[in-house]
């Protein structure tokens, strides 16, 4: 094939399929699964205890222009990824500004959380930190310290299991400490995945709702749950190597988000059905994938968004409601990947299309994370741990296998890591030149 003019016009490199099978949603028929009960018996909640401070611990974002390159090499520090080849992604920072909406979202996150905590009667001081640009996790430790904090309590901004999701996050403080000197005078604990949370789930099942009312009138349907893709070798490190022989998906990751997005659809049709309304049984939904990164030889989870609105037009569809179900607020992957790229997609195959919210700051989704917070705190009688998915919560505590590292090119998983021999065990990581690091 050739461009106008004469030029070959480039051919995209062939994709390595996925190894991990993405059932349809009805196949996974609850969460755990009765073939992880045994595993599932250990103990899960840590005992309350007292807290000097609460972070809410984020990946970060530029601030502006100038910001995109720096924060970029941050992202895929340790890579050897030329700025040329960041410009490329650097492009999406750039048409927003050069600002991620991340940082706004979180300011406000942290602002209605703090509020929700007062209210509670709960005075413990609340900040922020982040992975990749500031305010940095080492800086904010350090400040905590400076503050008198010594028992700091940490809850991600992240719901998922796996290695990026929710073992990084424990990393992150783990390194702090040993950057900072401090592991001998500071614990971190951090709050469990939170995919399960009744309101974590209500903020996806109101945008679903209102987003189906707006297009019942426009023909056959197709709603897609979005989440970021991971390799398949990450994928299927997620969970416990113990339990992952339970899997559906061979991937806690995967089989999470199917949860999830299955209860979505449960109580979206409930509360249709309890307002006199109907959703056809056939109405067809999926899981799929966005935000691929890396070589074409390495296997991601699939199907990508934009094949499953392919697919979608082909099998008869007039329209596409993406549920961005693996995020908790509008990251930058949220504005290009499903708001610009997979409606653009919609668009030139004569779909319509629809986004519904993520929870950001739904008063549903602020409540739920007071309540983890509050089930933390010693003294408190807050609502009860308990899952929308499965009679058991995840674990405060993850154990050592959970979630590990492949390192790429290797099958093999980056090394064990020690944990503190005092206060909450938390896995850190590897320096900048592969070195073990351990508080």
């Amino acid at each position: 094939m050739t461009a106008p003019g004469g030029a070959p016009v480039p051919q995209e490199p062939e994709l390595a399929p996925s190894a991990v099978t993405i059932p349809s949603g009805r196949a996974v028929d609850s969460w755990p699964h009765p073939a992880q009960a045994p595993q599932l018996s250990r103990a899960r909640a840590q005992e309350p205890a007292d807290w000097d401070a609460i972070v809410l611990s984020s990946f970060g974002g530029p601030e502006g222009q100038d910001d995109v390159i720096p924060f970029l090499r941050n992202v895929t520090r340790g890579r050897g990824i030329p700025d040329d080849r960041l410009e490329a992604v650097a492009g999406h920072y750039r048409a927003n500004g050069g600002v991620s909406p991340i940082n706004a979202q979180n300011r406000a996150l942290l602002g209605a959380l703090e509020q929700e905590l007062r209210e509670r009667g709960i005075d413990t001081p609340i900040t922020w930190a982040n992975r990749n640009w500031e305010p940095y996790v080492a800086d904010v430790l350090q400040s905590l310290h400076d503050q008198g904090s010594r028992r700091v309590l940490v809850l991600a901004t992240s719901a998922f299991s796996g290695y990026s999701s929710c073992r990084q996050y424990r990393e992150d403080w783990g390194v702090a400490l040993e950057q900072t000197g401090l592991g001998e005078q500071m614990v971190v604990g951090k709050i469990r995945q939170y995919f399960d949370m009744a309101g974590f789930l209500e903020p996806f099942v109101d945008g679903l709702r209102e987003a189906l009312l707006q297009r019942a009138e426009r023909g056959p349907l197709r709603i897609l749950f979005a989440a970021h893709s991971v390799p398949d070798t990450d994928a299927l490190a997620a969970g416990p190597e113990t339990m992952r022989e339970g899997f559906a998906t061979g991937s806690a990751y995967a089989d999470q988000l199917l949860a999830a997005s299955r209860k979505v659809m449960e109580r979206t049709r409930a509360r249709l059905q309890d307002e006199g309304l109907s959703l056809p049984e056939s109405l067809s939904w999926d899981l799929v994938f966005q935000s691929r990164s890396g070589p074409p030889s390495m296997p991601w989870l699939e199907p990508d968004i934009n094949d499953a609105v392919e697919q979608a037009a082909d099998d008869g569809a007039g329209s596409v409601i993406v549920v961005p179900i693996g995020f908790v607020s509008d990251h930058m992957e949220v504005l290009w990947d499903l708001d610009t790229e997979a409606r653009e997609t919609a668009q030139e195959r004569g779909l319509g299309f629809a986004r519904t919210p993520t929870p950001g700051t739904h008063p549903a989704f602020v409540s739920g994370l007071a309540d983890l917070i509050e089930q933390r705190m010693a003294g408190r009688s807050g609502e009860p741990r308990s899952s929308a998915c499965s009679d058991g919560t995840w674990f405060d505590d993850c154990p050592a296998d959970c979630c590990v590292k492949i390192l790429r090119g290797s099958t093999e998983p980056r090394p064990t890591i020690a944990q503190r021999p005092e206060g909450e065990p938390i896995p850190v990581g590897l320096d900048e030149t592969g070195q073990v690091v351990r508080a």
